[in-house]
């Protein structure tokens, strides 16, 4: 026997990529293998449609906007999911103060964000600025024996803030079922990984910088059985008056944020708890941190010091 083929060195499963597009975007499932399972591509196709038809504001149908629709007092049925992530984001609603808030609808579409209108008027945003508001936690009630809700007050759900995130934990419950556990699958900048690449090495997610109008990348991070989301203001934006607003909502003035933030990257379990708590960091800024840490996850915040300098996490500068 010819003693190269003694020492060669076996061959490695390639690298299979699926993707799509959903939610405005495109997901993706990366691994390693032979083959693609039958059906594989198919699930995941129709586990992150299901997430974009009950939880879509862009679709007028999806179980969230009939819901929105329905008047004050009036209980409705929901979809297991759907109920599930209403469910969670009030949870985190409460645990940030309202610093994550479901109830934004009305100031994302009165800011244009929406893509049905033609930017922001500046009556309208002054008036809803000028009414106090309350979270969407004192005005959703939800019935758990009977995966029902409804509104006790007027308040219109937006679930952008989470909704891709659990997309993600969908794709990767997904990959288990087939019985795929090495796997990296995402949706936008939202990322789960679990195990590692075929030659052992481990999964790297990039970190992009705060750089409006550009693509850079700030560092890369390693993940093994965890969920990365990031949540900016650098790149969705809108004019005003010769003012420049990005998408994130401040829910206790009822206006754009503007703390100096742009971007909070957090590390969890889970994406969708990854995706609503980086929303609330932007919020919150370091204040929020301590509790963040306290459920065992970890934020990383960048915002500029001086001219395109960023600080990121605990006085890491990068560029």
């Amino acid at each position: 026997m010819p003693t190269d083929l003694a020492l060669a060195a076996p061959r490695l499963p390639g690298r299979i990529a699926l993707n799509g597009a959903t939610m405005g975007t495109r997901y993706a499932a990366v691994f390693y293998g032979d083959r693609v399972p039958d059906g594989l591509a198919e699930a995941l196709y129709d586990a992150v449609a299901t997430v974009d038809a009950q939880m879509s504001t862009w679709k007028p149908d999806s179980d969230l906007m009939r819901f929105n629709r329905l008047p004050v007092g009036a209980w409705v049925r929901l979809p297991d999911q759907l109920f599930h992530v209403i469910e969670t984001g009030l949870r985190i609603g409460r645990l940030t103060g309202g610093a994550f808030d479901l109830g934004v609808l009305d100031l994302v579409e009165a800011w244009g964000f929406n893509g049905k209108s033609g930017g922001p008027d500046r009556a309208v945003v002054d008036s809803l600025a000028a009414v106090e508001r309350m979270p969407a936690h004192n005005l959703v009630e939800l019935d758990r024996p009977n995966q029902s809700i409804r509104k006790i007050g007027q308040v219109s759900l937006d679930l952008s803030g989470i909704a891709k995130g659990y997309g993600v934990d969908r794709l990767a419950q997904t990959m288990e079922a087939f019985g795929i556990h090495d796997y990296i699958v995402s949706i936008d900048g939202e990322v789960r990984a679990r195990g590692r690449k075929a030659d052992g090495s481990p999964w790297r997610v990039a970190i992009e910088a705060p750089a409006p109008g550009q693509r850079e990348i700030a560092g890369t991070l390693e993940l093994d059985d965890a969920a990365l989301a990031t949540s900016g203001d650098y790149r969705h934006r809108v004019s005003l008056e010769g003012g420049s607003y990005g998408h994130t909502m401040d829910p206790r003035t009822g206006r754009p944020l503007d703390n100096g933030i742009q971007a909070v990257t957090v590390r969890a379990t889970s994406c969708m708890e990854a995706d609503a708590w980086a929303t609330a960091v932007m919020v919150l800024g370091e204040a929020a941190l301590p509790l963040v840490r306290s459920f065992g996850m970890q934020a990383l915040i960048a915002m500029p010091v001086r001219g395109d300098d960023v600080v990121m996490g605990s006085g890491v500068r990068g560029r």
